[in-house]
């Protein structure tokens, strides 16, 4: 499974993170990133991988 988090404060945050898998295997990121349902918002994706907003916008239409 794709995680994100994403700091809505306006301080900095700290994080700590231990994931494991019930059902390990290969996942194609795009599809899980940019096709999830319901939709991962356009300002998180854009941040997260430092892409303009457009192509957020454009690679989301495509899935």
């Amino acid at each position: 499974m794709i995680h994100f988090q994403l700091n809505i404060g306006k301080t900095p945050a700290v994080a700590f993170a231990a994931l494991s898998s019930q059902n390990p295997g290969t996942i194609t990121i795009a599809n899980s990133v940019f096709g999830s349902n319901p939709p991962i918002n356009p300002d998180v994706l854009t941040k997260a991988f430092m892409l303009d907003k457009n192509v957020v916008k454009y690679l989301q239409s495509r899935f």
